[in-house]
């Protein structure tokens, strides 16, 4: 896998990471030692960018992504998250940014994950209660105290980037983006990341796996799974946007690839498209898919495939969340 910095100050990672959410919650039963064998993977085949959370399985996936990162540390840059906050019997969420979360979240993340040092520390969300100068300005300390290396800012406007931006340099922003999700063009995201130097970090960039074709009907998808309660997933909407995928498929079937290879190829043009480092953390817990998802990197697309996929956004039934 190749490597690029993510900003000019950034980490140097892999063009494409790994999002380990889905190995602990959201997408239906993990298996822990398929998990584990997943990232040691990943990191055999130079994919070194690991993104994980504290809200995912609620600390878990913190402490599973850490056993792993602990035996090879000097091969991981880690990235890690605060600002959501879970009730564990409820599953109710809220948002928090004041100073004093800010510190503690960040040491329940080094004691779970059993590190030093977190590579780059993301505002999981915006507290809305707290200006973005004072979370940013608790976090700037945090990389005085050595604890972390690198800010980032997840789901957050052009406006809250460049308030941020003022308080500490920014490596990094993530947000959802992909061939059904491009909010972020329109909103002035990618063009407020080019203007600063900020590298962008998509997640989701499958469709939450739509875009691989392989949910094009909810029969898959385990009572538990996220993605029954996601609008885009409906069965109304599913019926609808399959049809989505013969665009991709037949640009697929032109190079050889898979639908989630062209997908994930998409993401990766749009580096080159706005002039900015792009990405992409594709999610999955299984070495198979994850040998498939890393071959993306070197697809490319021709223009003509460009402007035939193109349309997919607009044409998509049902909002993100």
């Amino acid at each position: 896998m190749r490597t690029a910095p993510l900003t000019s100050s950034g980490p140097t990672v892999s063009v494409q990471g790994l999002g380990c959410m889905g190995m602990s919650e959201f997408y239906g039963p993990g298996d822990d030692a398929e998990s584990a064998a997943t990232l040691h993977h990943a990191l055999d085949i130079g994919v070194n960018f690991l993104d994980t959370a504290d809200m995912y399985g609620h600390g878990a996936n913190e402490e599973l992504v850490g056993k792993v990162v602990r035996e090879r540390r000097d091969e991981v840059v880690l990235a890690t998250k605060f600002a959501i906050v879970r009730d564990q019997e409820t599953g109710e969420r809220a948002h928090r940014g004041d100073p004093a979360y800010v510190r503690s979240a960040c040491d329940a993340s080094l004691a779970r994950l059993g590190i030093d040092t977190i590579d780059l520390y993301y505002m999981h969300r915006r507290d809305p209660s707290v200006p973005i100068e004072e979370t940013v300005g608790a976090m700037a300390e945090l990389v005085a105290a050595g604890k972390v290396r690198h800010l980032g800012l997840s789901e957050v406007s052009a406006e809250e980037i460049r308030a941020a931006q003022a308080v500490h340099p920014v490596a990094a922003v993530q947000t959802e983006y992909s061939l059904w999700t491009r909010h972020v063009e329109d909103e002035g995201i990618l063009a407020a990341c080019r203007e600063l130097g900020i590298g962008f970090v998509p997640y989701s960039p499958l469709g939450r796996g739509f875009l691989t074709g392989a949910y094009t009907t909810r029969d898959g998808l385990s009572e538990d799974d996220f993605r029954r309660r996601n609008p885009r997933f409906s069965e109304e909407n599913t019926a609808r946007n399959k049809d989505l995928l013969d665009t991709v498929r037949r640009v697929a079937d032109a190079h050889g690839a898979t639908l989630g290879q062209v997908a994930l190829a998409w993401v990766h043009a749009q580096a080159s498209t706005w002039g900015l480092p792009v990405v992409p953390i594709p999610g999955t817990k299984r070495r198979g898919r994850l040998d498939e998802n890393a071959k993306a990197a070197e697809l490319a697309l021709t223009q003509d495939d460009l402007d035939a996929l193109a349309p997919l956004a607009a044409a998509t039934a049902g909002a993100r969340y």
